[in-house]
């Protein structure tokens, strides 16, 4: 073995399927190239090609009560964050706020400088850049 692979895909748990496809298809730009029920019959995906071969997953779990909005400070997911050159973060403020989506505008340090965000599930979402 070589070197510990790159992800593939994420995949995330939403509240409001039809809800986030849309929030989404906004903020890619496009529409997801797969929507359908998992073979397992479980749970329901919609999935968005990004760059770089990449999937985006959103995930409908069949019969799952889970309720209440993301939170970072539990067990599991803290973020995700969408890389970027700086010059690429000043574009991606400029289109949050044509999308009126709240943001924290550019954030610098150290290692890099990222936009945080949030979705219609409260997740959190970033884009960021790595010194120039």
């Amino acid at each position: 073995m070589s070197s510990f692979p790159g992800l593939a895909h994420v995949a995330i748990t939403v509240t409001d399927l039809e809800k986030s496809v849309e929030w989404y298809s906004k903020l890619f730009d496009s529409r997801p190239v797969l929507d359908e029920d998992e073979e397992s019959g479980t749970f329901h995906h919609s999935v968005f090609a990004l760059a770089n071969g990449m999937l985006f997953g959103l995930h409908s779990h069949h019969g799952s009560t889970a309720e209440g909005p993301f939170d970072e400070r539990r067990a599991g997911l803290d973020h995700i964050a969408f890389g970027c050159s700086q010059e690429e973060l000043v574009q991606w403020r400029d289109r949050l706020d044509e999308l009126k989506i709240e943001h924290s505008g550019i954030k610098h340090a150290g290692y890099g400088s990222g936009i945080s965000f949030r979705d219609v599930d409260n997740i959190a979402l970033e884009f960021f850049a790595p010194p120039a």
